[in-house]
């Protein structure tokens, strides 16, 4: 083993020395954080720790090497990276843990997520961006193993379209594309999908990505035997190895506990994704996992004595310091009081972190249990809420549930009373949960001025001249006006390059504005959205375009637990405004069916889901969100590319509000509610209700998520005093929402002299043609029975029994 790291810059012996040192002090106070945080875990302060004990020395050598306006994208086990960069602290550390409700005491996402999950923030008090190329950036992380892998790719391909396409503003978000992309794994995570489907689109795109793999031999209890072919991550993946012939990856091994190999072989993969724009795998082997995988277990259940030993022999701080005094950096005394210092800054911050978590609950305590006593004393039932009072008082350091959960049960015991005592306590009740809920359901979407449902709605203009053309054409054109005004713009997808998408929505773009900003890409879903989310994050403006909305199913994990909750989990501190672009709505088939309505709306609360009825409402919705900075899936209408639809002269401009329902045809009788191509048979449906007499009020949802945000759906309601949803996803699915948000958010219940009914598909995935379509999803005379039995029903003299 050589002396000295092989760096890029000559330095000095003291500077050389300083910069071991430091390293070392980073490395004993990030095993310290993982030490007492483990214990902290146990007498019942923190409720789960999961650390980064056993990897501090890679990541040492990973920070050397990052560079302002570079972006991490990695898991749970990062502490010291982010220690080393002096993105977190000690105390910090701790309120993580605790799960501190304050941004400024836990910067990564103030107790909304477990502790080790890192983020930086992007974003200004205004919504408005930092600037990214003077600060050391990570993308917050997600639970999920292997999850933060899609991402990865599109924060390395930000740089390639930053180096690559010209006009972008980049002022904020790159330097000629110079900037890394940083990715973290555990050897066992590398078995899922995820990371494949990442190494092989990284490996296609050739993007400045650096993946490191943290290989202690398990995941959580199963030995890397079962996880990996060979136990051996870098080995199985030799075939992408670049040669002089094929473009591929740079693979680099290295041992977790080497220090100079680690510094020399995170500086090599800087340098190589840096410059050339090749991705590097470094498999970092011999690591150990000190406490084992959490604080729900101990490993000495599965390791046996021998490995257990051989970790003892091998931790990755142990051989640092032996390397230190073995090449006399440092003294046995010096780095004994290295370590001394440190463990009492630790504790230091341990205690002042748990004090400033849990002073604000105590003066709480102490405010409620006056109350309590004054209410007691007025109240018959003062035994029962003296025990709830004396409950709480032997709570010595209460967390806020118990605080909202006493005196709330207080009430209980004041039904009936009548007195200034139980004001004053519903008072307090009110105002504390109006003050601590926001903490943990803010953000969900954002609350800024520019937020999509505050775009206003600009109609489209026809004239005399106007066309009547295809559906595609408007898209088309829209996109062209898009990618002529917006630089920052570009889509890709299957199909969605060289043949302009498999409906001709992007005829002809790719040939005019140029390969990068009108792609074609693999067959691999959950990348393509990664490939949004990680441009998102760094500026651009991506649409991903996954074909149909059936294969959106692929991808439903990233979109779910990483692009929906992303504004949330960071707080507002990070956003990814991508827009994925779909088709669905009666496609035949159960693999096309394109009618998952009610799994959508529910997984991806934090995104905005609208389901335009015609190509010029989806053209605007395209328009409205490119006017705002939020998340959106917006499904077109498979079967309406080749309907005839006017064309707007003002195309590229006209925006469709988001969150607001549009009554397509006024009526007395009935409301009903549909959306999408279902809503085209609600429409012929009404003309031939006519015939026996029956007026509905035909309303068009447009958006799911939000809905009806003005609330027009139950004013129609209190006019025709009957409800039917029509919709083709499953019983229960959509429908069940759209009810509930009509019947019970806005009272429509009072208005009704008739059940509110559904009619949706069966509850089986839709058959296969025409006539799989016919009697699997609600056809023209499924809704006309339905509602002529509504109007039987109502008025059986009027309109005789059908069948």
């Amino acid at each position: 083993m050589s002396v000295k790291p092989q760096t890029k810059d000559d330095i000095s012996f003291d500077d050389f020395k300083s910069q071991i040192i430091k390293d070392y002090e980073v490395a004993v106070l990030s095993r310290e954080c993982s030490l007492l945080g483990g214990r902290e875990v146990l007498t019942g302060k923190a409720k789960f720790g999961i650390f980064g004990d056993g990897k501090e020395l890679p990541q040492l050598a990973m920070a050397r090497s990052f560079k302002n306006g570079d972006f991490r994208s990695g898991y749970y086990r990062d502490q010291t990276f982010m220690m080393a960069l002096g993105l977190l602290n000690a105390k910090q550390f701790f309120h993580g843990l605790y799960a501190t409700t304050d941004i400024t005491k836990d910067p990564m996402s103030a107790g909304r997520q477990m502790g080790g999950h890192f983020g930086t923030h992007s974003l200004n008090e205004d919504g408005s961006w930092k600037n990214l190329t003077e600060q050391k950036n990570s993308s917050p992380d997600i639970s999920p193993t292997a999850g933060q892998m899609p991402r990865l790719l599109g924060l390395a391909q930000a740089s390639k379209i930053y180096r690559n396409v010209s006009g972008i503003d980049a002022t904020n978000f790159s330097n000629n594309g110079n900037e890394v992309a940083w990715g973290t794994i555990g050897n066992a995570s590398t078995s899922e999908g995820h990371f494949f489907e990442t190494i092989n689109a990284a490996g296609v795109l050739q993007v400045p990505m650096v993946i490191s793999v943290w290989d202690d031999a398990y995941g959580i209890s199963v030995h890397a035997r079962h996880q990996t072919t060979k136990e051996n991550i870098s080995e199985i993946l030799k075939g992408f190895q670049r040669d002089e012939n094929n473009k591929g990856y740079e693979i680099i091994k290295v041992n977790g506990w080497d220090y100079t190999a680690l510094i020399h072989a995170y500086e090599n993969a800087s340098e190589i994704a840096r410059n050339e724009h090749v991705p590097v795998l470094i498999h970092v082997n011999e690591l150990t996992q000190p406490q084992g995988h959490s604080t729900s277990g101990s490993h000495e259940r599965y390791k046996s004595p021998e490995r257990l030993d051989w970790e003892k022999q091998n931790d990755c701080n142990k051989r640092f310091k032996e390397w230190i005094l073995e090449n006399n950096i440092a003294t046995e005394e010096e780095l004994s009081a290295i370590d001394k210092e440190i463990k009492k800054e630790v504790r230091t911050a341990k205690k002042e972190a748990w004090t400033e978590f849990i002073s604000p609950n105590k003066e709480a305590k102490k405010t409620l249990v006056v109350l309590l006593e004054n209410v007691a004393s007025k109240s018959p039932n003062k035994n029962f809420i003296a025990k709830i009072k004396n409950d709480l008082i032997a709570i010595e350091e209460p967390i806020k549930r118990d605080l909202a959960s006493s005196a709330r049960k207080t009430l209980r015991y004041l039904i009936g009373e009548d007195t200034a005592e139980k004001q004053a306590l519903i008072n307090w009740i009110s105002s504390y949960i109006d003050e601590i809920q926001p903490k943990y359901s803010s953000h969900l979407y954002s609350d800024l001025p520019n937020k999509a449902t505050n775009i206003e709605e600009v109609k489209p203009v026809y004239s005399d001249e106007s066309e009547t053309v295809d559906g595609r054409v408007i898209l088309r054109d829209n996109f062209d006006y898009i990618f002529g005004n917006n630089p920052e713009t570009l889509i890709f997808g299957e199909d969605a390059g060289a043949i302009g998408d498999v409906n001709q929505g992007l005829e002809g773009l790719q040939e005019k504005h140029g390969e990068f900003r009108v792609a074609d890409t693999g067959i691999r879903e959950a990348t393509i959205i990664g490939q949004g989310i990680g441009m998102a994050l760094r500026g651009l403006r991506p649409i991903a375009e996954i074909q149909y909305l059936d294969y959106l199913m692929y991808a439903l994990q990233t979109l779910s637990d990483d692009l929906a909750t992303l504004l949330y989990r960071t707080v507002g501190k990070q956003k990814a405004p991508l827009i994925i672009r779909t088709r669905g709505h009666r496609l035949e088939g159960i693999w096309h069916s394109g009618s998952q309505m009610g799994g959508f709306i529910h997984l991806l609360r934090g995104m905005y889901i609208l389901v335009p009825r015609n190509m010029v409402k989806a053209a605007g919705f395209y328009n409205t969100l490119l006017k705002s900075d939020e998340p959106a899936l917006v499904i077109e209408c498979l079967n309406g590319y080749r309907l005839k639809e006017e064309k707007p002269t003002n195309l590229g401009e006209h925006c469709t509000p988001i969150g607001v329902v549009e009554t397509v045809k006024e009526g007395t009788d009935i409301t009903v509610l549909s959306y999408g191509s279902t809503l085209r048979i609600v429409e012929q449906v009404a003309k031939e209700l006519l015939e026996v007499g029956i007026d509905i009020e035909v309303i068009d949802a447009q958006s799911l998520l939000p809905f009806d945000i003005n609330h027009d759906v139950v004013k129609s309601v209190q006019k025709t005093n009957r409800l039917l949803v029509v919709d083709e996803d499953v019983p229960g699915g959509c429908s069940a929402y759209l009810l509930q948000e009509i019947t019970e958010k806005q009272g429509a219940y009072k208005y009704l002299d008739s059940m509110p009914q559904a009619i949706t598909a069966n509850a089986h995935r839709p058959a296969y043609a025409t006539d799989g379509d016919y009697f699997s999803k609600p056809n023209a005379e499924d809704i006309f029975e339905k509602i002529y039995a509504i109007m039987h029903e109502a008025n059986p003299a009027n309109f005789p029994k059908l069948r």
